[in-house]
């Protein structure tokens, strides 16, 4: 930066400020503008990435017949899919909103329980030293391997004997704490929480769980909030085991989607107006806290 003032004096000012650009394109040796190619790879993983949405809505407002004709009916979507939204709220095979209000429920606790817990456990696997740490840490991974089919018969049985079937608790329970929730933030607290920070706060008397509250939660500020993300995504188009416990009294989203199908038609056009609504509050959610969630996991990287 000291040469540009020269330059600027024995050159002009354009080439100075050609220097100047040039300077601040290099950080640590490398350039920062990544070439055009990566421009187009991303346009056509947008392009990729859009055209489910993209053809959901088209489907949604569209008529039956044109559907059986043609794989794309039209276009573009028009004001049509505006009332088969209309339809999809007001169904009387069940209560939109409530499973709206259900699904809601289910992502919110089991994401908030499952950071909490898989926190708590990661920073006993990644800072604490106990009697078989190393052994029980490879038990829970190893459970991710077991399909989650295999326990459904037992697991309904038990929720059957504490008459827990058709109501939320029998899908909030079961949730809330994972073993990839634990890997992860074992992981991450491994090398994001220097064991200095955590002997400190133990030299001045904080107790393990002040330490864990005080050091340890917000040092995995990040890697928490991806969890959570993942976490209600999840939950959010969860279908498999609430189709079991659940009905259609108290349904969530995704089994209030399948109960617009009738028994001898379905109608895609109005089934995919019910994805749409489904959707919407996640692509809503990426939408403001995508580039937060970033911001934080690139601090945490920094930071680490």
């Amino acid at each position: 930066m000291s040469s540009i003032p020269v330059i600027q004096q024995s050159a002009g000012k354009g080439a100075a400020r050609a220097a100047a650009r040039k300077t601040n394109r290099k950080v640590g040796g490398y350039d920062r503008r990544p070439p055009y190619f990566m421009y187009i790879l991303l346009g056509i993983v947008l392009l990729v990435g859009v055209a489910p949405i993209y053809y959901t809505l088209v489907v949604g407002s569209s008529d039956p017949e044109s559907i059986a004709k043609s794989p794309l009916p039209q276009l573009f979507p028009d004001a049509s899919l505006f009332d088969k939204f209309d339809q999809v709220i007001n169904a009387e095979a069940f209560s939109f909103w409530q499973a709206v209000w259900n699904s809601l429920l289910i992502a919110v606790v089991v994401s908030a329980s499952t950071v909490l817990f898989s926190t708590l456990a990661g920073f006993a696997f990644a800072k604490l030293r106990f009697p078989g740490r190393k052994g029980l840490l490879v038990f829970v991974i190893a459970t991710m391997a077991v399909p989650t089919q295999l326990g459904v018969v037992p697991l309904y049985i038990i929720m059957t004997k504490l008459e827990w079937v058709g109501h939320l608790q029998a899908v909030i329970i079961p949730s809330l704490v994972g073993a990839f929730g634990v890997f992860w933030m074992t992981q991450y607290l491994e090398e994001a929480l220097p064991y200095e920070l955590v002997e400190a706060a133990r030299v001045d008397g904080a107790s393990m769980f002040r330490t864990f509250w005080s050091i340890a939660l917000p040092a995995a500020r990040p890697a928490a909030a991806m969890l959570a993300l993942f976490t209600f995504v999840a939950q959010w188009v969860n279908f498999f085991w609430p189709s079991i416990v659940l009905n259609s009294q108290n349904p969530t989203l995704p089994l209030a989607v399948k109960l617009l199908q009738q028994n001898y038609f379905v109608d895609y056009s109005l089934i995919m107006a019910g994805v749409f609504l489904m959707t919407l509050p996640l692509l809503v959610l990426f939408a403001f806290a995508g580039r937060q969630l970033v911001a934080g996991i690139m601090a945490g990287a920094v930071k680490g």
